[in-house]
């Protein structure tokens, strides 16, 4: 079998749609219907991603992400039928990787797994330590910390350092940022990017700030 996907669902017309499909396509699948039992089985199981329905019983898909992330950082998938910027925003601030609105297309969904799978493995495959100047990132236990000191951030503000750090010196405009931090390109708007860097450089200490650069019209930088 391929990649192993927990699928958080309650509609079973829809989890059953989704199971067949994925399984055509060679994932092994568990399903389950409610959101403190998806908790649950990502706490015991191992998975290479989760589909996760936002609006579930007993807890709700974003609360669930959030937890997730308290002991995991497996790649998550958010599922809606609303599609309010709000809602998106919540759910990447809750450490969502990606976000899909109902009714889609099933080769939207694939396209979204193999991007975040993609993005998760190439993670794995990077040096555990990243330094620029006095930042320093440990991407196996997931910290960040500026002249010794511990910067707590959120899922999307880390990948988005992370990015930054492994294009140093080089300008990346907003279209590469969305591609390569959120992975897709159509669902969101480039303002999106400017929103989570001043989130970024608010977090991080005003010497810090300084190394991310606005090149005017073009994009973003840290430049040594």
């Amino acid at each position: 079998m391929g990649s192993r996907v927990l699928l958080v669902e309650d509609e079973k017309n829809i989890a059953r749609f989704i199971e067949l499909e994925l399984r055509h396509e060679n994932f092994e699948v568990v399903h389950v219907g409610s959101g403190r039992e998806g908790l649950e089985v990502a706490k015991t199981d191992e998975f290479d991603v989760v589909l996760l329905d936002v609006m579930l019983p007993e807890l709700n898909g974003i609360e669930v992400c959030r937890r997730i992330r308290s002991f995991s950082q497996v790649p998550v998938l958010l599922i809606t039928a609303r599609d309010a910027v709000i809602d998106r925003v919540a759910g990447l601030d809750a450490g969502a990787d990606d976000y899909i609105v109902k009714p889609f297309a099933i080769e939207e969904l694939l396209a979204r797994i193999r991007s975040v799978l993609r993005r998760s493995s190439n993670a794995n495959h990077m040096n555990a330590r990243l330094q620029f100047k006095d930042i320093i990132v440990d991407t196996d236990a997931h910290t960040v910390e500026v002249n010794n000191q511990n910067v707590e951030l959120t899922k999307t503000e880390y990948d988005l350092l992370v990015y930054l750090m492994q294009q140093k010196n080089r300008v990346v405009s907003r279209d590469l940022i969305l591609e390569n931090v959120w992975g897709y390109l159509a669902d969101i708007e480039t303002n999106v990017v400017d929103v989570y860097i001043r989130h970024l450089r608010a977090k991080l200490p005003k010497l810090a700030s300084s190394y991310i650069e606005t090149v005017r019209g073009v994009g973003y930088v840290m430049r040594e």
